[in-house]
């Protein structure tokens, strides 16, 4: 049974940092690339940002290129997410998926951050 879990978010003021941890149980997670998907207070799911089965290639949206980094480790089953320099529109309750849809993803951390 896969299951997800993830942790780190929080308040932050503009322009400080969070790091966002997955922890993934019940699947070999070096099977599967690996997405952050967020979803802001009355819209849509959204990829954020991707990471191949062993690390070597990732893939970040536009809006968050420069300020997010995207890694893991398999052998501890972990994913994370380093994000700088955050901005009030990256307030949203963030999840680790296997999937860029989020179909398979976790219970979400909240990030919010604001003056």
């Amino acid at each position: 049974q896969v299951q997800l879990v993830e942790s780190g978010g929080g308040l932050v003021h503009p322009g400080g940092s969070l790091r966002l941890s997955c922890a993934a149980s019940g699947f070999t997670l070096s099977r599967y690339w690996m997405y952050w998907v967020r979803q802001a207070p009355g819209k849509g799911l959204e990829w954020v940002s991707y990471i191949s089965r062993r690390g070597g290639e990732t893939y970040y949206r536009d809006s968050v290129k420069g300020r997010f980094t995207i890694s893991r480790d398999n052998a501890k089953n972990m994913l994370y997410l380093q994000m700088n320099s955050l901005k009030p529109e990256d307030t949203a309750l963030y999840y680790c998926a296997t999937d860029e849809a989020g179909t398979q993803r976790g219970q979400g951390t909240q990030v919010t951050v604001s003056s």
